[in-house]
């Protein structure tokens, strides 16, 4: 994976500023942590569906979850 498609989302990054844990967010969302570990480390990116769902639970715009400039890149 080159190093440009690693950081697609900022989950982590939102997760640290709001002061919430993965454990948190997987239990807002019914998810495993092992999941959103994987966001986390942007080893593996969640639907469209759930990027919006991970925004209204942690009450932020979508574009601070996404590096829409790195999807682009990604392609």
């Amino acid at each position: 994976m080159e190093k440009n498609e690693k950081n697609i989302n900022r989950i982590k990054v939102v997760l640290a500023e709001k002061q919430k844990s993965n454990k948190w967010l997987s239990e807002q969302l019914g998810v495993a942590q092992t999941t959103v570990s994987k966001w986390c480390t942007n080893n593996c990116q969640p639907p469209m569906e759930t990027f919006m769902r991970i925004s209204q639970v942690l009450e932020v715009d979508l574009s601070e979850l996404v590096r829409f400039d790195q999807v682009s890149q990604a392609k």
